[in-house]
């Protein structure tokens, strides 16, 4: 993954990839206070790791997003993106692992999700988000813009992945947003089927330049 993320911030300019290994939860904890020491104008958290059943990386992914949350603030983290199989399988958990925090947005798949291309959706969002300015995190509709916008080359009818029955599973089916807009009292809510709606308007309709 190191090669395209380097990819990614050469192409955005003036930002920095701090790379760590976890293998467990003690591990992910050293890994945590290392980019800890780091403070940025707009921090991505990505977490690239084999997933499946609640767990990213032998770790519980409740347990991720809770030491995520502790230097959020610190490091000023907006996002978390899982880019694991199943890391998005329960919405729910989603929801909970950025609630009340400085998190703004997280995103996973609900199956698994070919390597090279869940690689390339992965980079799009992350170059997307990079420069969305602070302000943009009060509205749910201009997350939703930039979430939809960095999705827009892929289809969302692709098969990205396979469910654990082994059946194809689209993108639209897998890939799960959920947002928190800065603000009390705003709650995270899974907004993956409006991020899809407006996917769609990025499109060039079928029938354009018909007069008929």
């Amino acid at each position: 993954m190191l090669p395209f993320l380097e990819g990614v911030a050469k192409l955005a300019g003036d930002t920095d990839v701090l790379h760590a290994n976890f293998y467990d939860e003690l591990s992910l904890i050293h890994a945590y206070n290392f980019l800890a020491k780091s403070r940025h104008k707009n921090a991505i958290m990505y977490i690239a790791a084999h997933g499946a059943h609640g767990q990213v990386g032998n770790v519980e992914l409740l347990n991720i997003f809770a030491a995520a949350q502790v230097i959020a603030k610190q490091c000023n983290i907006t996002g978390v993106l899982i880019g694991s199989c199943y890391g998005g399988e329960c919405s729910t958990t989603l929801e909970t692992g950025i609630q009340s925090s400085q998190l703004r947005w997280c995103a996973s798949y609900a199956s698994s999700a070919n390597w090279l291309q869940g690689t390339l959706i992965d980079c799009a969002i992350i170059e997307s988000m990079l420069d969305l300015p602070s302000a943009a995190y009060k509205k749910s509709e201009k997350i939703i813009d930039r979430l939809a916008s960095a999705l827009s080359p892929f289809s969302p009818s692709y098969p990205i992945g396979e469910d654990y029955q082994e059946q194809p599973v689209s993108l639209r089916d897998s890939l799960q947003f959920v947002i928190q807009p800065e603000g009390k009292g705003r709650r995270a809510r899974n907004v993956s089927q409006e991020i899809f709606d407006v996917h769609a308007q990025f499109q060039l309709g079928s029938d354009e330049g018909d007069d008929s």
